[in-house]
């Protein structure tokens, strides 16, 4: 399964962006569908997951009510609405997929495809 992560930029903060996972995956109903972030210097961290029917939705505290993922599985791709971005915010952000059951969504571990990464930037 390839994943290719695209949406990424340089916005002001209060601004919004939103990033698109494009997946190839035949069968993407099988997946769970999460986006990570890696800021220059720490370690990837969890930001958002959603089953594969889109019936749950998690979030890391640090985004929760100003991120919303999405996914369209007759097109096969998950997408992440950013808004009220903060300087924090600026990461290289990770689509990835997991086979169902997710048990853990917040975990990296659990997720067994990955995307390239899209840099986002938020400027102050």
């Amino acid at each position: 399964v390839q994943l290719q992560a695209s949406g990424g930029g340089l916005v002001q903060a209060g601004g919004s962006l939103r990033l698109s996972c494009a997946t190839s995956a035949r069968t993407f109903i099988t997946y769970s569908m999460g986006w990570f972030r890696q800021a220059p210097g720490k370690e990837q961290e969890f930001v958002a997951a959603i089953t594969w029917n889109g019936d749950s939705t998690y979030y890391a505290d640090a985004v929760k009510g100003r991120f919303t993922i999405s996914r369209d599985n007759a097109k096969t791709t998950v997408s992440l609405q950013m808004d009220t971005l903060k300087p924090e915010d600026t990461a290289v952000y990770y689509c990835a997929a997991g086979v169902n059951p997710l048990i853990r969504p917040t975990s990296k571990e659990k997720y067994t495809y990955w995307g390239q990464g899209t840099q986002v930037t938020v400027s102050s």
